[in-house]
């Protein structure tokens, strides 16, 4: 099965793409699963939402933080072995843990880095904290990370640990030449 991991921070088109990257592999006959965390279908994905909705407390973030990795978990242990999914497409993966509190970010993303499966298709989705909130400002719901300063703050803690292995894609252009860049990376394997 063919791992892709789709990070980013918010409104930068994650599962835009994911579902981009889905359709030209399944023209290609492929079974596609995509998981974009968290995932309404399971108990630790919707505790995660829930949280994420509610007010900005540092127990509501902790809760999200927490159940946000637990929802990983669980996507990784139903799809991961399964010989029904040719091409697994895990959106909001490892950089969730830039959202974590100072020190604890670095330190778990080093721990999830080291156990958890990874690709030679990990791309983050680098958009600009104000083009993140142009688009933001389009949505009903915001979540309690979606503000200036904690899209600034989670981009910053992206960049201190983010490492040769990822391919950053900037996201600040239009959704067409961006997916073409997405594209032509998986098309070299």
């Amino acid at each position: 099965m063919d791992l892709i991991i789709i990070d980013g921070c918010d409104a930068s088109g994650k599962d835009t793409h994911a579902y981009k990257i889905k359709d030209m592999f399944e023209r290609m006959d492929k079974k596609v699963e995509i998981r974009s965390h968290p995932e309404g279908d399971n108990l630790f994905g919707r505790i995660a939402k829930d949280a994420l909705l509610k007010d900005g407390s540092a127990v509501n973030k902790l809760k999200a933080s927490i159940f946000y990795a637990l929802d990983v978990f669980r996507s990784l242990k139903k799809y991961y072995d399964e010989d029904e999914v040719d091409v697994l497409i895990l959106v909001r993966y490892l950089m969730g843990t830039a959202y974590l509190p100072d020190p604890l970010c670095g330190i778990s993303y080093e721990v999830f880095r080291k156990i958890l499966p990874t690709s030679e298709h990990m791309f983050f989705l680098d958009v600009n904290p104000e083009e993140a909130l142009k688009r933001l400002n389009k949505r009903e719901d915001r979540e309690i990370f979606e503000n200036f300063r904690d899209i600034s703050r989670v981009r910053n803690k992206v960049f201190s640990i983010i490492d040769s292995d990822w391919h950053v894609i900037d996201t600040n252009k239009p959704i067409d030449e961006t997916y073409k860049d997405i594209k032509k990376i998986l098309e070299e394997k």
